[in-house]
């Protein structure tokens, strides 16, 4: 079996810092890879992959700013659907796109759908509903509108987060700083319960960072460590006594709450999206209402197991879990078992 894997090219692959999609391509490419199965990787030139790399975008558009995001968009998924017919399937990560040249192939075409930016792209996935396949990476993030072949839960590699048994005593806020995200939410949790906050995560929007966030950051109690990069982000995440997820939208999935767990991290988050299908509340986390019951909940963390928050990942978000998961769903389309 041959299959193309089409990332983004926003961010590199796997990213060196923020870039989601990119990692879960990276995981489910090198994951495949190992068990011996061809895939060829369309992603940025400076991409790292023990599978087959194909590129025309010769950096991220994200880090290279003389790119124009649209040209090398349209270059880079032009490039795989001129090469179709190479492939017994085409595994789209790139969002809606990559869906209107579906019809000119006969090869087929997964989609995982990562989430959806904004109501206005679901004309595109309505119209190739049935004529191609959809994965939702969660149960809540899934239309009404359309048809799907299976949900498959994100994977993590569990090796790159080290279990901390005796946390630090900080809260961490981890996730790109927008209004979506609640990063000025997290500021006022920490300050109910009185505990120092850190904030990581990429600037968004930077409006939104100028007038709710930066004001607050102190250095001491509100600090910003920046975009945190695979080093940074174990430490920051195994030593946080909780990492707040106070989202204001409806989250699809949610990468970082899994890795926290992975460190042994519970997560306090607000009860929207997938947080019920990650959290079990009281068991790996809380999920609570508002600003205010999240302090409540701060409070209790010592009834949770640490160690369980890391069990918790280990039976349900591994990598190999993914993997292996996405082979049954590649089985069921093409009807060939690897």
């Amino acid at each position: 079996m041959k299959i193309a894997m089409l990332s983004p090219i926003a961010w590199r692959t796997p990213p060196l810092g923020y870039g989601p999609w990119e990692q879960v391509v990276s995981l489910l490419t090198e994951g495949l890879a190992a068990r011996g199965i061809d895939v060829t990787l369309f992603a940025t030139a400076d991409s790292v992959t023990q599978a087959k790399l194909h590129a025309i975008a010769p950096h991220p558009y994200e880090e290279d700013k003389t790119l124009d995001p649209k040209v090398w968009e349209c270059l880079h998924i032009s490039e795989l659907f001129e090469r179709a017919g190479d492939f017994d399937l085409i595994h789209n990560h790139f969002d809606f796109l990559p869906l209107t040249y579906s019809s000119l192939t006969d090869t087929p075409v997964l989609s995982t759908i990562h989430g959806f930016s904004s109501p206005q792209i679901l004309p595109v996935y309505r119209k190739y509903n049935r004529k191609t396949h959809y994965v939702s990476i969660s149960n809540a993030d899934r239309s009404p509108e359309l048809d799907y072949i299976e949900t498959v839960y994100h994977g993590i590699d569990q090796e790159n987060f080290t279990f901390q048994e005796i946390p630090e005593d900080y809260l961490l806020f981890f996730g790109r700083i927008h209004h979506d995200k609640g990063a000025a939410e997290a500021i006022q949790i920490a300050g109910q319960t009185g505990m120092k906050l850190i904030l990581a995560g990429i600037i968004q929007d930077e409006d939104y960072y100028r007038s709710a966030v930066e004001p607050l950051i102190d250095g001491i109690r509100i600090r910003y460590a920046g975009v945190a990069g695979p080093e940074l982000r174990n430490k920051l995440l195994g030593g946080a006594k909780a990492l707040l997820h106070p989202i204001n939208f409806n989250e699809p999935f949610g990468l970082s709450v899994v890795e926290a767990g992975a460190c042994g991290t519970p997560v306090v988050a607000f009860n929207r999206g997938s947080m019920p299908e990650i959290i079990e509340n009281g068991a790996n986390g809380f999920l609570v209402r508002d600003v205010g019951s999240a302090s409540e909940a701060v409070r209790s963390l010592d009834s949770i197991s640490r160690r369980k928050c890391r069990d918790i990942v280990e039976e349900r978000f591994s990598r190999e879990r993914m993997v292996e998961e996405y082979i049954c769903v590649y089985n069921k389309i093409i009807g060939e078992k690897i």
